[in-house]
């Protein structure tokens, strides 16, 4: 079994300083994070950027700021952008982003986007024209059959076909249970690149699930601030070297 690809989101859109000290959220954060996660192992980074006031944003401008930071800091490393609604933004406001942006990678929520499914052909269209690639966030099975319509009907271009699987939920203690793993990549399109994301205590053992399943996985204090036995981690690189050992010992 090959080695997964391991992607580190070490923010995410909700989460705040009284969640976890080490949280990064400024610019100069998140590059010194993604730095140290990449020395232990860490491929590639998920990237959330915040406004002044600490909170979730989609602002092009923001973004550019981050961007521009972390290729001069990291300049291989690739970086997905969010196109993450969050309770903040409509699908008018993702499409505005991701046309200013041309970011190289996006994440895209399948189910924000039904919101408004005219809007949401213009942003696959858009992510199409330049050269944007993508990833479905996806939350469950009917979200894969959503995807599997929007790409029968053209609204979703052949080549926008990776996708990230969310097990557990943010905040309402749904537990992340590696067994669910198999049954959600079956509800797939066939052929979908895939990685997944699992929320909570059980993150580790779900991510080890998923590459020995073939799928690439994604790691950080977006989704768990904690170990296996409930302990915090003390930053996101605690957690991305500890999961990389023990992927080494899974494939090997």
């Amino acid at each position: 079994m090959a080695r997964p690809l391991v992607m580190v989101a070490p923010t995410g859109a909700r989460l705040t300083r009284s969640d976890h000290p080490a949280l990064p959220v400024s610019v100069p954060e998140i590059v010194e994070t993604t730095r140290r996660c990449t020395t232990v192992g860490a491929d590639a980074l998920h990237l959330h950027v915040r406004d002044a006031d600490g909170a979730h944003s989609l602002d092009p401008g923001l973004y550019r700021e981050a961007l521009a930071e972390l290729a001069r800091a990291l300049p291989a490393l690739p970086v997905q952008v969010t196109t993450e609604a969050a309770g903040r933004y409509d699908v008018t406001d993702q499409l505005a982003c991701l046309a200013e942006l041309h970011p190289a990678w996006a994440s895209v929520a399948i189910r924000e986007m039904v919101r408004d499914p005219d809007v949401a052909a213009r942003f696959y269209a858009t992510a199409e024209a330049t050269g944007t690639r993508l990833q479905h966030i996806l939350y469950d099975a009917a979200d894969a059959v959503r995807l599997a319509k929007w790409q029968a009907d053209g609204r979703v271009r052949p080549d926008q076909t990776e996708a990230i699987l969310v097990l557990g939920r943010y905040g309402d203690g749904t537990p992340s249970d590696p067994t669910a793993i198999a049954a959600f990549v079956a509800a797939l399109p066939g052929g979908t690149p895939w990685m997944l994301c699992a929320f909570g205590p059980s993150e580790h053992a779900c991510l080890r699930e998923a590459a020995r399943l073939g799928g690439d996985v994604r790691v950080g204090f977006e989704n768990s601030r904690t170990a296996p036995d409930g302990t915090a981690w003390t930053d996101n690189a605690a957690s991305v070297a500890a999961l990389c050992s023990s992927l080494a010992e899974t494939v090997a």
